[in-house]
């Protein structure tokens, strides 16, 4: 599958660019898959080549995309990435539909990966056409849910995120300017400050909590899914609370399903055993090999 990826730079509006790979496979199905990693990964994440590799295999033209500031992108815009720019994921996957007429993608994501796969599927954006369907794998919910989770939870959870960020921030610097990024925001140790820095500095929202709900996929937000949707997610998920799923629109469109176990995206059945997810979305796509 890697060594079939070739690179896509795509043209996603107002002069955004966002990066992307595709693997096309020597028996195509006539299926596609756009692929969206979680935060701070990337198209060349361990969970996203697996998923990638077993879609390939089934013949399953994949696309792997790189969210904005993600994997080695960060010299392709000068505007940094935050999770309200939907407008420029649903331009690229308009872009990968110009690439494949009359083929409706499946878009699957993980954690913010899903969370956008399922915004994309319910937007409004014009551009975006025919859908085969979106699965949120652990999908972001409501993101101060998730944000209060790491505060209450074991700082592993923040703190790895935390350095994370600070690195892509650092990267955007040394690439940029100095001043596109506060020094202020490399003093704190909690995501909470750091996000509210961001906010204010390189968005549109008034306050926090108004740039967290944007985001969110809560309340009303799936209420106009036009494509089937599937979530999985596991009860002891420790970033994303279960709770939320009863705040989530009722849709025809929308299935749910949980496991009590899985934690966050991993969903083993041992340690020894790689995560049963892509099977599982083989599944859901009715493809061979689930």
């Amino acid at each position: 599958m890697l060594a079939a990826s070739r690179e896509l730079i795509l043209e996603c509006g107002d002069g955004v660019r966002l990066q992307a790979f595709h693997a096309a496979p020597a028996k195509p199905r006539g299926a596609v898959a756009i692929l969206l990693h979680g935060w701070e990964g990337s198209a060349e994440s361990y969970y996203i080549i697996a998923l990638a590799n077993r879609l390939f295999a089934a013949g399953v033209d994949v696309i792997r995309l790189n969210l904005r500031d993600h994997g080695d992108t960060h010299h392709l815009n000068e505007g940094i990435f935050h999770s309200c720019r939907l407008n420029e994921v649903c331009g690229a996957v308009a872009g990968v539909q110009a690439l494949f007429p009359g083929v409706p993608p499946w878009l699957v994501g993980f954690s913010l990966g899903g969370n956008f796969a399922l915004r994309v599927a319910a937007s409004e954006d014009a551009r975006v056409g025919a859908l085969a369907g979106a699965v949120g794998v652990s999908p972001v919910l409501h993101p101060d849910s998730a944000m209060l989770a790491m505060e209450h939870g074991l700082p592993v959870y923040q703190g790895y995120f935390v350095r994370k960020w600070r690195r892509s921030l650092r990267r955007k610097q040394q690439l940029w300017r100095p001043a596109l990024v506060r020094e202020e925001i490399f003093g704190y140790g909690d995501l909470r400050r750091m996000t509210d820095v961001l906010v204010r500095d390189h968005t549109e929202f008034a306050a926090l909590a108004d740039y967290l709900d944007g985001y969110a996929i809560t309340g009303r937000r799936l209420a106009t899914l036009k494509t089937p949707a599937v979530i999985l997610t596991a009860l002891d998920d420790p970033i994303i609370p279960a709770a939320d799923l009863q705040r989530l629109a009722k849709s025809p469109r929308l299935r749910v399903v949980t496991t009590e176990h899985g934690g966050h995206m991993g969903f083993l059945v041992s340690p020894f055993q790689p995560s049963w997810v892509n099977g599982f979305v083989l599944d859901i796509m009715g493809m061979p090999g689930g």
